[in-house]
C-alpha cells in the first residue's frame, strides 16, 4: 500500500512553486495533504494574500472528501448549488470547488494525497500543481472531462 511521503510532498511543493515562477503566475501557496486529509507540506511565497493557506487546503481537502477533483467539483457545485451551500456548511467551510484541487495517485493507481494551490487564476493554480505532481512521478486527477 503506497503513502504519500513526506520527500514527494516536498517535490510537488517545491515543482509547483518553481513552476509558477516560469509561467510568471502571482504568489501561490501550496498545501499537500496525505490521504488522511493531513498536513504533509504547507509553503507560501512570499506576497500571498491572507487567506491564501486557507483557500489551497479546502481545495485540497474538498477533493479528498469529495473523492472528486476539482474540475469536477466545480461542474458539480454549478448544477447543485444547493448541495454544495450544505456541504460547505458540514465541512465547517473546508470545501472550495475550484480547479487548483488536485487528487494524488501513486503509479498503481491507489489514491495517496491531494493538493491544494491558490493565488492565481484557478486554471493557473492547477496547472502548477499538476506540474509539481507529475515531477513527484505521481498521477494527477484535475477532473478535467476526456
Amino acid at each position: 500500500m503506497p503513502k504519500l511521503s513526506l520527500a514527494q510532498a516536498d517535490i510537488i511543493a517545491d515543482e509547483t512553486l518553481k513552476w509558477a515562477g516560469e509561467i510568471k503566475a502571482k504568489p501561490l501557496t501550496v498545501v499537500v495533504l496525505d490521504d488522511g486529509g493531513h498536513y504533509k507540506v504547507v509553503k507560501r511565497q512570499d506576497g500571498c494574500g491572507l487567506l491564501r493557506t486557507e483557500i489551497a487546503r479546502a481545495k485540497a481537502w474538498g477533493v479528498l472528501g469529495m473523492g472528486q477533483a476539482g474540475r469536477e467539483l466545480a461542474r458539480r457545485a454549478q448544477s447543485m448549488p444547493v448541495f454544495f451551500s450544505g456541504l460547505a456548511a458540514i465541512s465547517g467551510g473546508k470545501l472550495v470547488p475550484l480547479p487548483g484541487g488536485v487528487l494524488i495517485y501513486a503509479p498503481d493507481g491507489e489514491l495517496v494525497g491531494s493538493v491544494g494551490v491558490s493565488g492565481d487564476l484557478s486554471e493557473i493554480d492547477e496547472e502548477c500543481a499538476v506540474h509539481g505532481v507529475k515531477a513527484a512521478g505521481l498521477v494527477p486527477e484535475t477532473g478535467e472531462e476526456a
